[in-house]
């Protein structure tokens, strides 16, 4: 399963000197498959779990020094350790406190050595250490597969090459187009979480998908037994509900179906994300560039991080959705904001974090709203999401207007094609945004 982030952790490895490099990302989005197979390309491998390799804590605990550290996992592991030719692999590090401190260590230490960590819930281990290994560490954010990493897994690279040569001038061949939206439908229904993914390679059957999806939310809210001293778990499975009958719409603390206090609550949405299991989408006024120099905190929208996961707890009705040609039915739960949402995020560059931003303005007189507002160079970009083929674009062309701009973009199950000055893009064409210089 070729992940994007293969391409990152290869240039990773090839530096002559490197920081140790940390993947972070949610639980089960594949950070331990895409370093195993990095792992193949070193002559030495030697992979640790301090989940399950208990012992290997007493070392750290004794010292930080990586070269004391080196000598006594090779020992270990009975396998030696040679800078440039041997990854070490920490995984779930927040396990072990003191391997988290070691790291800023082997940066200056041993900088030839590959070194990487990962884990689950990283960020609130590494949020308990002060000044954490500033500027000794690398960073790449890794997200469930995009659409065409989907794609690609399921051997249909040849769409992902019909998709990326399309354009305003040369849209997507009919038969093609209706392929593309027909698996777009799947990818709705199943999204991207690797196991949900092999599950449909090995079987094509969306029900054991989605039985496996149920398994995942339930993993996932065992989980929130782990974030109990922040916050309590019965108010984070109410938040975490709660995203998914919002979605689409300013959060609203009020709407959370709870009896926990406003501040609890806030809480549990900041838990949430950052387990990354779940992005704010702050208001901008985009008045000017850097968007997020113009946001409001107190206005945001929150959508989960995968599709699937959204869909499941939504209990959408499969087989409706699959032969919906009534596109209120696709979209319900506002599935395809939520779906360009997580596109827009996967498809940018995972060595950052990512945000969003959306423009909402709220008047008797005039009540207009814009999805999402990206950045690209030094042009700011209104985008539009349509579950289908209609819609009225009175907000976009009221917002470029105002805003003095050229263009706006609308993602819809329309083909690729231009009305005056919007350009419109199909939904499931979202990276021709990030691959081509023309959007």
């Amino acid at each position: 399963m070729k992940r994007n982030i293969d391409n990152y952790l290869t240039d990773w490895k090839l530096q002559n000197k490197h920081k140790v490099l940390i993947l972070r990302g949610a639980r089960q989005v594949g950070k331990t498959y895409s370093v195993r197979q990095l792992g193949k390309t070193f002559p030495g491998f030697i992979e640790i779990n301090f989940e399950l390799d208990q012992d290997v804590k007493f070392f750290f605990q004794q010292s930080l020094n990586p070269e004391i550290l080196v000598e006594k996992l090779s020992a270990y592991y009975s396998t030696e350790i040679i800078a440039g030719e041997t990854l070490l692999f920490f995984d779930e590090i927040q396990e072990c406190e003191e391997a988290l401190k070691s790291l800023r260590f082997f940066y200056e230490k041993m900088p030839e050595l590959h070194v990487i960590a990962a884990g689950s819930l990283l960020e609130f281990a590494i949020s308990e250490i002060a000044s954490f290994a500033v500027g000794r560490i690398t960073n790449l954010f890794m997200k469930p597969l995009t659409f065409n990493e989907f794609l690609s897994a399921i051997n249909e690279k040849a769409l992902i090459n019909i998709t990326e040569k399309a354009d305003f001038d040369k849209p997507i061949d009919l038969p093609f187009f209706n392929r593309l939206t027909d698996i777009y439908k799947t990818y709705c229904l199943i999204g991207g979480l690797p196991e949900v993914v092999q599950t449909y390679i090995d079987t094509r059957n969306l029900i054991q998908c989605q039985k496996v999806l149920s398994d995942l939310i339930i993993s996932f809210k065992d989980d929130f037994a782990k974030y109990k001293k922040r916050s309590p778990i019965d108010c984070l499975n109410e938040t975490f509900n709660s995203i998914v009958f919002q979605t689409g719409s300013k959060f609203v603390f009020s709407n959370v179906n709870s009896h926990s206090s406003h501040k609890l609550l806030i809480q549990s949405l900041e838990m949430l994300v950052m387990a990354g299991l779940a992005y704010k989408i702050h208001h901008t006024s985009a008045s000017g560039l850097p968007l997020g120099s113009q946001v409001n905190l107190k206005k945001f929208k929150v959508i989960l991080f995968d599709v699937g996961i959204h869909q499941q707890i939504a209990g959408v009705d499969i087989p409706l959705f699959l032969t919906a040609t009534n596109y209120n039915v696709m979209n319900k739960g506002n599935t395809a904001e939520l779906f360009a949402g997580l596109e827009l995020l996967g498809n940018d560059k995972p060595f950052q974090i990512n945000n969003l931003y959306y423009w909402h303005r709220e008047s008797k007189s005039s009540n207009a709203e814009i999805d999402y507002i990206i950045q690209k160079g030094n042009t700011i970009i209104p985008i539009e999401v349509k579950a289908g083929t209609k819609g009225q674009m009175q907000s976009m062309h009221l917002f470029l207007q105002e805003k003095k701009l050229d263009y706006g973009i609308r993602f819809s199950l329309e083909n690729f094609s231009v009305y005056n000055n919007i350009k419109t893009i199909p939904i499931f064409a979202i990276n021709n945004i990030f691959e081509k210089d023309s959007f």
